[in-house]
């Protein structure tokens, strides 16, 4: 491949910690990791598939995890990882974090309504949201089910829909092409609106004609390569991606170009 792949979806931890956050999340939601959850594994893991930069994403499961996550950001950040911090919705301070995330020249923050016990559009988010766009941060979040919890929507179209209809300029990713399994509403709601679709964990689960519609009828300038690393293997996520044979303008866009555009890259 030689377009630079960047993978918009992956997770890392700090060292001292990886093992028992792999452990913990691997007996919680049943499935077994590709990696063993450091930045190095991934940064190899990276050169096998020739993949040049990856977004690493982090979730605040409380509020007082944000200075450690924001350090551990700054440190691991470099041209090949870009790290996404997190804050928590009930964080009192999330206006100051949030702006703190800014003026550290990260590019956006990721958030993960299972985990951190949310609606994607309850109104207590919404304040959220405007901080957000006040300082031009991305918003990569969770959408769909997830398998580690009872399916209840939590993010799911219907709810994205509500999101981007009050804050048409949130730059909002929606992981898993829109919603994991939750693509038939993807379908009727989600396609060809202004919101990002990102790939990962969700051509495993889809048959390939019902992912075709969905990217191709999309905007091309809104697809996104992600694996979700360490739960899944980037070089089968990418496989699985070039199988869909979308030609190649749209596959080096979704590879690499529309998100060096969205995070303001250079090249």
């Amino acid at each position: 491949m030689s377009t630079p792949i960047i993978d918009f979806h992956t997770h890392a931890f700090p060292d001292e910690l990886a093992d028992r956050a792999i452990a913990h999340l691997e007996a919680e939601g049943g499935i077994k990791a590709r990696l063993d959850g450091r930045v190095s594994s991934l940064l190899a893991a990276m050169d096998r598939t020739g993949i040049s930069t990856s977004v690493v994403c982090s979730i605040a499961t409380r509020p007082g995890q944000f200075h450690s996550i924001l350090e551990w950001s700054r440190r691991i950040a470099s041209e090949r990882i870009i790290p996404f911090p997190s804050i928590h919705p009930a964080d009192p301070d999330y206006r100051e974090h949030l702006k703190a995330v800014a003026g550290s020249g990260f590019k956006g923050i990721k958030l993960h309504p299972y985990y951190q016990d949310f609606d994607l559009d309850s109104p207590a988010l919404f304040p959220v949201y405007e901080e957000l766009c006040r300082h031009g941060l991305i918003l990569q979040a969770h959408t769909g089910f997830d398998f580690a919890f009872e399916y209840v929507d939590r993010c799911g179209p219907a709810r994205i829909m509500e999101v981007i209809r009050r804050y048409p300029e949130l730059k909002l990713v929606a992981t898993h092409l829109g919603a994991w399994k939750q693509w038939d509403e993807v379908e009727d709601l989600l396609v060809g609106r202004p919101v990002y679709l990102e790939i990962s964990f969700s051509l495993e689960f889809l048959d390939k004609e019902q992912a075709l519609r969905i990217i191709s009828r999309h905007d091309p300038g809104r697809i996104l390569y992600g694996s979700d690393s360490p739960w899944t293997d980037q070089q089968t996520t990418l496989e699985l991606f070039q199988e869909l044979e979308l030609g190649p303008e749209l596959e080096a866009a979704a590879l690499a170009g529309n998100a060096r555009r969205l995070l303001g890259l250079s090249g």
